[in-house]
């Protein structure tokens, strides 16, 4: 009997990395797919992506082994404070253990040559196919004639012929190849990844410069409000809309106060790291101004955990007075 021939593929949900999976599985090849999870990319996209294609997908949490690129990667960051080298050196390496440990043949991705200036020009992709540790059993579909040939293409368990040459930033080949498939739902072709989001990686950097070690509650907190960095150092963040109080409230960790205007609505004031009296009424001072308190009126802030010295009375500021603090 003929041995079917196991593929799991790198899937981020985006077009490329559909098209890759769909090109490997018409050639009767049994593609299964991952997906890794962290606070800076989330499995949605891939979810909804690989139920479209009917193919299975493992979810796989790479949090705590990622964490550490965030402060100093060896292949340094990208134009935010995205490490792209060595994040997909990460889960390659990842991913192929994932491989050996349930018999999958040979790995595959939907990079794209020349498509990324910083991780898929050509010494990019040979150094974190080399760095891996599975270069010979990595295959990118897309981009095969173009590249090296690899172990699946010798060996005989993917035709060469019929992987594909593109290189460069186009969408015109990809388009024409899912409308030739039937992929009729893909998303965007914007990035998935927070790190590469310049405000995200503004707050990030700057959360980076006052904490030793940034908690996952940390970086996910980064995601929503407005962030103020107190003059004794503490961080408040100001919720903007209901739902991101609601978001800021599941976040709370220990240590933490939470401030409200008493007599106006307004937004949720998360304060952390606040070791002072000073920092904590400048936090009900940005409390006042952005609730709906007319400039000048006086309010009452209250802060939780509560007691008699946890209670401002004061007069509401500007809000152009805490844009210095502004992160």
């Amino acid at each position: 009997m003929t041995k079917t021939i196991r593929a799991l593929g790198l899937f981020s949900g985006g077009l490329d990395s559909m098209l890759a999976a769909a090109t490997l599985r018409a050639q009767g090849i049994d593609v299964s797919l991952v997906t890794f999870v962290t606070p800076f990319f989330g499995a949605a996209r891939a979810r909804e992506s690989a139920a479209h294609l009917g193919l299975p997908l493992m979810e796989v949490d790479l949090t705590d082994k990622y964490l550490p690129l965030i402060y100093d990667p060896p292949h340094g960051f990208g134009r935010g404070h995205n490490p792209c080298i060595d994040c997909h050196t990460l889960m390659l390496r990842e991913a192929g253990a994932l491989m050996a440990a349930a018999g999958f043949d040979f790995l595959f991705t939907g990079e794209v040559l020349g498509q990324r200036p910083m991780s898929q020009n050509r010494g990019s992709l040979n150094l974190i196919a080399r760095e891996s540790g599975f270069a010979d059993l990595l295959l990118r579909p897309l981009s095969a004639k173009s590249l090296k040939t690899t172990q699946p293409e010798v060996r005989g368990w993917v035709d060469r012929e019929r992987l594909l040459n593109l290189s460069g930033r186009g969408r015109k080949p990809q388009l024409a190849l899912a409308q030739e498939f039937g992929i009729t739902r893909f998303p965007a072709p914007a990035g998935g990844c927070l790190l590469t989001d310049p405000r995200y990686a503004t707050r990030l950097k700057e959360l980076l410069r006052h904490v030793q070690e940034a908690t996952r509650c940390d970086l996910e907190l980064l995601k929503y409000g407005r962030h103020f960095r107190l003059p004794g150092g503490a961080k408040a963040v100001v919720g903007r809309i209901q739902r991101e109080n609601e978001a800021i409230e599941t976040l709370i960790a220990s240590g933490d106060f939470l401030l409200k205007v008493e007599q106006y609505p307004g937004p949720l004031v998360l304060g952390r790291g606040v070791a002072s009296e000073e920092d904590l009424a400048a936090a009900a001072g940005l409390a006042a101004a952005y609730s709906d308190a007319p400039e000048g009126a006086p309010v009452t802030v209250t802060a939780e955990p509560g007691g008699s010295d946890r209670v401002f009375h004061l007069t509401t500021p500007a809000k152009d007075r805490f844009i210095p603090w502004l992160v």
